[in-house]
């Protein structure tokens, strides 16, 4: 095995891995391994017994299944072809609804045409069409033939009678406006829009549209518009139009209103592309279903033969019915859920489905208990041959594991023929007077998974000695120790090939690994695996143990589930490790000044560099670093007068406690930290000290004009620039500004509370003249002693 192999961490994820092979021929004993009273039982037995009993349920199973596979697939055909003939069915229906309202539609535009053209006949109506001031008597006459026509035929909303010359539309109306207006007094503004582009509209071609009953009318009427217009020339001008619009409801009462309702919701797709519904007259796509049904329109619908599909729209599955385009160009389009077509055919299938998983469910319960039946002699058979087993088992293990433990711990020489076959009798496959090797693995967070699982530490330990052993011995004879300390040793020998006892000792290069995920995967445990060379000899065993125990202290420094090779640590013996005194000394100067960043910085550092030596560095290292630390705390303690709550020891316990370079620092950061918190403390309350005291002297002696920034430092024996930094860091203020404020206040209390000259004012609160005092008290106050003390006179007096 080459150290390289080894020589760094794998870190494992805490999950199980996706690939993990739960089939496979180790699967089905990791799942099945259970720990009673000191033994193992593995599932073999049981896999056993049930490839025998399976022998005699087999013949009713398979009948059991051919009657339900046979249900269920005829009962998907039935399903199948009934679905395909209810679709057709609703299809033939839809179209032959949609087509009527597809000849109702056209219909109505006839009737506009014929209507339109009767309108331009009658001489009477003419009139207001090409007379630019047709008389009153012309007009009343005209008025009442739109009204005999209007009251003749219900479906029209409303009649319109436009001259371009006059620029007047006359209109009968059964809501909204009627008479004779200008386009400006009209609340119908779209009919304006329409007149204005009537070249983009074909005549007599319907145009879906609403428009207002009356002017400040929030209520609209939905028509379908038909234009009839005369052009004067190349067509560019308009002479005279009649527009007919005919009622909405009229022509959609066939179209569904936006409801999902049973029937499902019918459409209207014009010859511009805008899709209809309803009295709504919805132009363009629903909002809710814009991208989806857009898509559906431009690709499959739009200018095809009549004919239906199942599509998702909307996030529901549909059935989608649509006519051919008509004389107009338009198609009409129904969209109908699809479980409304087929939830009884559904209904139907369910039921076949759960009348055969009952038939299944029965078949299997009768196989297992006729099994039962005829397997039972058998059954107690193998029983009593399990028990015996597992006794023999149960009375073997505590003695061959004492055995290796003294073997290993060098305890139990192998000198004579009788101390092998006292190895032989116990059960021992390993010869150790061929290559083996030792494979140490140790539980990650031993102390905390103890805390947890303390009462069923044993149970897991012995579940990872059998995980192991079922995983190395298809390539090696294995024995497992439960060392009783974080530990479970694998002696991993030589195997036996044919009748070759010289074979030689395979490389666990692949093993371990599998080892380790197999642990994580069954049992959520992350183990750290070390793994010693290939020795022989029984001689060589005891001084390989120690090795291999030495070198998994290495992990340490390394991640939780790494992989070691006990050969590759140990070379670095040959180094000898000094202490870095330098860096020590950097480390307490930084203490005791309370840089505690650069103190971490040192102390991780130090520690570091002892994973390139044998675990003993770190030792030495923690041991001196952990005294070097307490004379600091001892001395700034006794310099500082500070208390600390808890002493060094109850942050860095013994190394023994740790498993991880990552605690050992994070315990030494903790006390740094409150060493440092202990000694702002102790800066802080100096600060507040100082301010007050500050204070109190400017309190008790604001009235001396010798007052100022360095009479106050000389008293306190510091320098000026120090002080007033202290003091504006701590409460925000410069001390002149503190003396001033504070004179100021005195003297408002004097102008209130006495009589005293303003001159005299000044003199007692420390100015040397009382212009001074004039400037600054209206400076802050906004007015001049004099007026302050007149005002508060005067607010006295009321």
């Amino acid at each position: 095995m080459a150290p390289q192999d080894y020589n760094g961490c794998t870190p494992l994820p805490r999950t199980a891995p996706e690939n993990a092979d739960r089939s496979g021929p180790h699967g089905e004993k990791y799942r099945k391994i259970r720990t009673m009273g000191g033994s193992i039982v593995t599932g073999r037995h049981l896999f056993k017994t049930y490839e025998n009993r399976k022998l005699y349920s087999m013949l009713l199973l398979s009948t059991t299944l051919c009657i339900a596979a046979t249900l269920l697939l005829s009962s998907y055909i039935f399903y199948a072809n009934s679905v395909r003939i209810g679709l057709n069915q609703v299809y033939q229906s839809d179209l032959g609804s949609l087509t009527q309202t597809s000849k109702v539609v056209v219909g109505m535009t006839q009737s506009a045409q014929s209507l339109s053209f009767q309108m331009y006949r009658n001489t009477t109506i003419s009139k207001l069409m090409f007379y630019e001031n047709p008389s009153i008597y012309d007009v009343t006459a005209a008025t009442g033939e739109l009204a005999g026509y209007l009251s003749s035929m219900p479906f029209i909303e409303s009649i319109y009678v436009y001259n371009a010359k006059s620029g007047l539309l006359h209109i009968a109306s059964n809501q909204g406006q009627s008479g004779t207006f200008t386009k400006e007094e009209l609340a119908d503004t779209g009919i304006v829009e329409i007149l204005g582009r009537f070249q983009d509209y074909k005549p007599f071609t319907p145009i879906p549209r609403r428009y207002s009953v009356q002017q400040g009318d929030s209520r609209t009427i939905g028509v379908y518009t038909y234009l009839c217009y005369e052009a004067i020339g190349t067509g560019t001008n308009m002479d005279s139009a009649v527009i007919v619009n005919i009622s909405a409801s009229w022509i959609n009462k066939d179209l569904g209103q936006g409801d999902t309702g049973a029937a499902g919701i019918s459409y209207i797709l014009d010859d511009r592309g805008r899709l209809l519904t309803g009295d709504g007259l919805l132009a363009g796509v629903p909002a809710g279903q814009a991208p989806e049904l857009q898509a559906v329109l431009d690709h499959d619908i739009r200018g095809q033969e009549s004919g239906y599909f199942v599509k998702e729209v909307d996030g529901t599955k549909s059935l989608l019915s649509y006519t051919s385009p008509d004389p107009l160009g338009w198609q009409y389009i129904r969209i109908t859920p699809y479980k409304q077509i087929t939830g009884k055919i559904s209904a139907v299938r369910t039921t076949s489905i759960s009348i055969a998983g009952g038939i299944l469910a029965a078949g299997l319960l009768i196989s297992w208990l006729l099994s039962r039946f005829l397997y039972r002699p058998f059954h107690a058979m193998a029983s009593k041959v399990s028990t015996l087993e597992s006794e023999k088992r149960n009375a073997l293990y505590p003695l061959k594991q004492a055995l290796l433990r003294s073997l290993v711990q060098g305890t139990q020489p192998l000198r004579t023929e009788a101390h092998w076959n006292k190895l032989k009798e116990a059960g021992i496959t390993v010869d150790f007077r061929r290559d083996y090797r030792l494979v140490l693995l140790r539980i990650d967070g031993f102390e905390a998974f103890r805390e947890m699982h303390g009462d069923d530490l044993t149970v897991y330990q012995f579940a990872v000695m059998n995980i192991a052993s079922e995983i190395a011995s298809p390539a090696f004879r294995t024995e497992t120790v439960d060392l009783a300390e974080n530990g479970v040793l694998l002696i991993l020998g030589a195997p036996e090939v044919g009748d070759s006892p010289e074979a030689s000792l395979p490389d666990p290069g692949m093993l371990l690994p599998e080892i380790r995920r197999s642990v994580l995967d069954y049992l959520k445990l992350s183990v750290s695996i070390t793994c010693s060379p290939a020795a022989c000899g029984p001689e060589a065993l005891h001084p390989l143990y120690r090795q291999v125990k030495e070198a998994a202290l290495h992990r340490f420094f390394l991640w939780p589930g790494c992989l070691i090779a006990s050969e590759e640590v140990l070379q670095r013996k040959t180094a000898d490790y000094l202490f870095p005194v330098d860096k020590e000394r950097r480390m307490t100067e930084a203490l005791m000044a309370g840089k505690t960043e650069e103190a971490k910085g040192l102390l991780a550092e130090m520690l570091q560099e002892t994973a390139a030596y044998p675990f003993g560095a770190l030792q030495l290292a923690a041991s001196r670093l952990t005294a070097t630390i307490g004379t600091v705390v001892t001395a700034v303690q006794k310099n500082g007068h500070l208390e600390l709550g808890r002493g060094l020891e109850a942050y860095v316990p013994s190394l023994h406690g740790f498993e991880s370079l990552q605690e050992l620092q994070g315990a030494f950061f903790s006390f740094f930290e409150e060493l440092r918190s202990r000694q702002a403390e102790k800066r802080s309350l100096k600060q507040e000290d100082l301010v007050r005291r500050v204070n109190d002297m400017i309190d008790r002696e604001y009235g001396d004009p010798n007052l100022c920034l360095n009479k106050i430092a000389d008293s306190l024996g510091l320098s000026s620039i120090h002080l007033s930094r202290v003091y504006k860091q701590l409460t925000l203020l410069a001390i002149v500004d503190v003396i001033n404020t504070t004179r100021l206040e005195q003297a408002k209390r004097l102008l209130q509370e006495t009589d005293l000259p303003v001159a005299e004012i000044a003199e007692r609160i420390g100015y040397t003249s009382s212009s001074y005092l004039y400037r600054m008290f209206k400076k802050n106050f906004g007015v001049t002693p004099t007026d302050f003390r007149k005002a508060q006179l005067q607010a006295g007096e009321r």
